[in-house]
Formats: structure tokens, sequence, C-alpha cells
């Protein structure tokens, strides 16, 4: 009851963003009902299906990284103080924060199946003139236990890593101006990243059996998918380090107050931006090989619509994470923005600073973007 109550009282910003967060988790589930769709119209063809299942993890993935971002800036994991004096602790904050990502999955779970079932004519009639009737498989019965099993995927996946996310830590925190380790994840991510470019090379020079997605993109080696899985991989583990290194560039050469408070923001937030910046640079890398695949002529009829609306959830919900990052990054500095405020820092000052972090690291991520997302795209369309 707690839960729903600070859920109806939140500002309209956050309903905004647990609302992001429905839709994005009924789009996944949604994903999930058109594969079993699949089975049930083509129950010969059960490797197909797999395969479509196992597609559908990247959405969920970026659903429930979503799902946790906006859990950590929840109003519900930092209620007013006063109120552990009432036995509302760390704990049982992680749990409010839980449950109120486990009820917005859950409403676009319930989403997702209603608009499946107005799609194969379950409710009202079959709709669209029966156009998703084949792809939805409505001459089948639905197997309901299994639609509720795959619907219940998202919900439970983003109930459990928000509690494993914002867990109450033993430890004390560190004292605040105290340094933070640099991340360790740079090299890591720098020998995925060529390992996954090597791999898909050569896969794209040798060819090799095509790998069905959840449209109709089938024409792509399963060597080619394989590194770009690794070279994403790679991106996510070297942002962290990379947004380090362009805190650590700006305070060096004699630095200004402006430049100097702008590194050291971005090294302290060097782990949790760089992180979600990293998937970001990954999605839009693949979004331009793919592009470049769909320019080329090769790929102008392997996009179908299943494949869209997956590329457009990945899309939005790492740009999404990102944002919320950012805020979550933000409402961390509220107590040095105070502290400049009253020591007579003028607006200029921070605007500036956020100004220039935001330069830094576009100047260092687009490039590397670009670069990936051309290379990655050199053996589909060579």
């Amino acid at each position: 009851m707690l839960a729903l109550r600070l859920v109806r009282g939140s500002h309209p910003l956050v309903q905004l963003r647990r609302l992001a967060v429905a839709a994005a988790s009924a789009a996944a589930g949604f994903l999930l009902l058109c594969t079993l769709g699949h089975a049930a119209g083509h129950p010969e063809d059960a490797a197909a299906s797999t395969l479509r299942l196992l597609w559908c993890v990247l959405p969920i993935a970026a659903t429930v990284q979503f799902a946790v971002a906006t859990a950590r800036t929840d109003p519900a994991a930092r209620p007013p103080t006063g109120l552990s004096s009432v036995g509302l602790g760390p704990a049982r904050r992680t749990a409010l924060a839980a449950a109120s990502t486990a009820a917005a999955c859950l409403l676009g779970s319930a989403l997702a199946l209603l608009l499946y079932l107005h799609l194969r004519g379950d409710v009202t009639g079959l709709p669209l003139d029966g156009a998703a009737g084949g792809l939805l498989a409505a001459d089948r019965p639905l197997p309901l236990a299994a639609a509720l099993t795959l619907l219940a995927v998202v919900p439970v996946t983003a109930t459990v890593a928000a509690g494993l996310a914002l867990r109450p830590r033993p430890g004390t925190p560190a004292p605040e101006g105290a340094a933070r380790p640099v991340p360790a994840g740079l090299p890591w991510g720098v020998a995925l990243v060529a390992v996954g470019l090597a791999v898909e090379t050569y896969a794209g020079r040798g060819g090799g059996d095509g790998v069905t997605l959840p449209g109709r993109l089938d024409g792509s080696p399963a060597g080619v998918l394989a590194g770009w899985v690794l070279t994403a991989i790679g991106l996510a583990l070297a942002g962290p380090g990379l947004t380090h290194l362009c805190g650590r560039a700006l305070q060096s050469f004699r630095p200004g107050a402006v430049r100097l408070l702008a590194g050291r923001v971005l090294t302290d937030e060097a782990t949790r931006i760089g992180r979600p910046l990293g998937v970001v640079c990954a999605v839009l890398s693949g979004s331009l090989a793919a592009t470049r695949l769909y320019a080329s002529g090769d790929g102008a009829a392997a996009f179908g619509p299943l494949t869209g609306l997956g590329a457009g959830v990945v899309l939005a919900c790492t740009l999404a994470t990102l944002l919320t990052a950012a805020l979550e990054s933000r409402q961390c500095r509220a107590h040095t923005v105070e502290a400049l405020a009253r020591l007579g820092a003028p607006p200029t000052v921070l605007r500036t600073t956020a100004l220039l972090r935001t330069a830094a690291l576009l100047a260092v991520f687009l490039p590397l973007t670009w670069l990936v997302g051309e290379l990655a795209a050199l053996p589909l369309t060579s």
C-alpha cells in the first residue's frame, strides 16, 4: 500500500518515466508473444522459433536496463529521512523501489497481452483487414499458460535486477571529495572490440549460414552477428574508462576553475555515466551498420515490422537509460551545486561546466561510434 501511495503522489516527470518503463515492457512482451505466435503457427519449424526467442533477449535486456536506471532515481528509493524512525530503513526502501518497478512492468505486460489479443481478433474481431492474422497465428488457439509465462519474464527480471542494484551494501561510504577508483574495464573493452571486428570481417568474407531474426532479416552469417555482440560488450566495458580519460584530459595542462570542475565531475561519475554511454555507442554503431546495409540494396527487403519494433525498443531504452543516468548523476551532485551557489559561484559557471562535459564526451564517443559502425558495415555490404 505504501508503494502505491508513493506512486500515486509522485511528480509528473516521475510518473512519465514509469509510464515509459511500462511502454518498453509492453513492447518487449509483445515481441515475446509474437514469437509464441510463430511457434504456434509453425510447429514443424522449432529451430526458427527458438532463434526468434533468443533474439528477443536484446529488447528484454534493454528494457531491464532502463527499468533499473529508473528505479535508481525513483522517489520510493529515497523517501524522507524521517520515515527511518518508523522502520523504513534501506531494505524497505529497496523493496519499495522494486515494487514500483514490478507495478510498471506488469502494467506493460497487461497492455501487451490486450494488444496481442486484439490483433489476433480474440476481442472484437480481426482488425486491419486480417493483415496481422498470419503473423500472430490467429487461426490457432493461444496457449494461455505459455503466454503468461513469457509475459512474466520482463517483470520478474526487472524486479530482481532492481532489487539487486539497490540492495544495501555493507561498509562505510567514502568521504566527500575522496578519489574514486579508476574504472578497470578499458583494456578488456578495447580487446573485445578488436576481437569482435576481426570476427565480423572473417565471417563476412567467409560467408556462412543465415540466422533468422525476429522479422525477415535472415541473410547475415552467424559469425557476423556474434562479432557484433562482442563489439557491443566491448564498448559497454570501455565506456567508463573512456569517460574517466575525458575527465582526466579536461584537468590536464593548467586547468582553470571551469575545466577543473568539469573534469572532476566526469572522473567521479565515470562508472555511472560511462556504462550507459558505451551501450548507446554500441547501439548507434549497430544502427549505422544496418543503415549502410539497407542503403546498399542488400537488405532493402530484409527488415520486417518486428525487426523494426525490436530495434526501436533497444534504441529508445538505451537512450532513455543514458538520460536517466545523467539525471541520477545530477541528483548526486545536488549538495555540491548548493555549496557552490552559497560560495557565490555564478550560474553561468555551472552551465559552462555542463556544456564542456558534453562537448568532451561527444568529441570522443561520436568518432568512435562512426568508426565502429563503418567497420562493422564492411562485412555486410562487401
